[in-house]
């Protein structure tokens, strides 16, 4: 009885690790970055998404294919340019798979295949172009490479994204030659740089004192113009003032009505007074002195009526008419 039980529980325990292992080999899980490839008997049947997935088990066969880019490392290598200079180029592939089925069947392993294919197109492209066009087209290069190596991976189900060289190393004595000549240029460039900024300087110098000159001269005439207009001013002020005087005198000597022998004593009152500058010069009118003899006369018949003085009296307004 007690064998009995113990043959029991050894076949149910044997049962239940069996269906664990089936379990185990039924059930897969595949990750986000990741798709599986069943094979049924050797033969493809599908492609299972990320997630839970159920197999046969011992008749289904998983194979899981990542999805993700990879990056190639091309090793380093010696290229001879087109002007025949050797050089040591590597560089590296950005790659991905597009394709699990093809990637898994068309080519036993891509990564190799397509590091291989770089090296190889590398050395194309870099033969045909010169030292000095395979250091400053790194970009047309890149393109070239990427171009060449997407065509040639595609049957393979594997897209290559970007293609990066990383070092261009010329000969050591071809290096210093080329650093002679940077050198080279720098100075040259340096040396007509001072040169232009000597000539700039004195072309602002002499601008400037062409800019101060005009300033001065146009200040000057300037200043000479508001003198002239201020001398104008004066003149004009000056003429109106004894122009209003002229006016103010001759409506003043209307107003009083003078007589003909009150102007004539004030005309000859005024006659010493204009003779006393020898720098003047004395015009008098005919019309002026035969006033003054009619006045003289007046004078003169008015001392004789007054008896015996009028001698000295007419010989006062004789000096003046002579």
């Amino acid at each position: 009885m007690l064998e009995s039980n113990i043959g029991m529980i050894i076949f149910v325990g044997a049962i239940v690790v069996f269906a664990f292992v089936l379990g185990s080999m039924s059930i897969r899980i595949i990750r986000p970055y990741e798709l599986g490839l069943v094979e049924r008997l050797g033969k493809y049947q599908r492609t299972i998404s990320p997630g839970l997935n159920l197999l046969v088990p011992f008749i289904d066969h998983l194979m899981k294919i990542d999805m993700r880019e990879v990056v190639l490392d091309v090793p380093a290598q010696l290229v001879i340019t087109r002007d025949n200079v050797n050089v040591e180029v590597d560089a590296i592939v950005y790659a991905q798979v597009t394709d699990p089925v093809r990637s898994r069947y068309e080519i036993s392993n891509y990564i190799i295949a397509a590091t291989k294919l770089a090296q190889t197109n590398l050395r194309n492209v870099l033969g045909e172009l010169t030292l000095d066009e395979c250091l400053s087209s790194r970009d047309t290069i890149n393109s070239q490479l990427r171009d060449v190596l997407d065509q040639a991976t595609d049957k393979w189900g594997v897209k290559v994204n970007r293609v990066e060289l990383q070092r261009i190393d010329p000969p050591r004595d071809i290096a210093e030659a080329m650093s002679r000549q940077m050198k080279a240029e720098r100075d040259k460039r340096a040396q007509i740089l001072d040169a232009e900024g000597g000539r700039q300087a004195q072309i602002n110098t002499a601008e400037g004192a062409k800019q101060s000159a005009i300033l001065v001269a146009e200040g000057e005439a300037e200043a000479v113009r508001t003198r002239a207009d201020a001398e104008k001013y004066r003149k004009i002020a000056v003429a109106e003032g004894e122009a209003e005087a002229i006016k103010n005198v001759f409506n003043a000597i209307h107003e009083g009505k003078p007589t003909e022998a009150l102007i004539t004593l004030k005309y000859l009152e005024m006659l010493p007074r204009l003779a006393d500058n020898p720098a003047n010069k004395m015009f008098i009118p005919m019309d002026a002195i035969g006033t003054m003899s009619a006045l003289g006369a007046l004078v003169e018949g008015a001392g004789l009526g007054n008896g015996g003085s009028g001698g000295g009296a007419a010989r006062m307004p004789a000096s003046p008419a002579a």
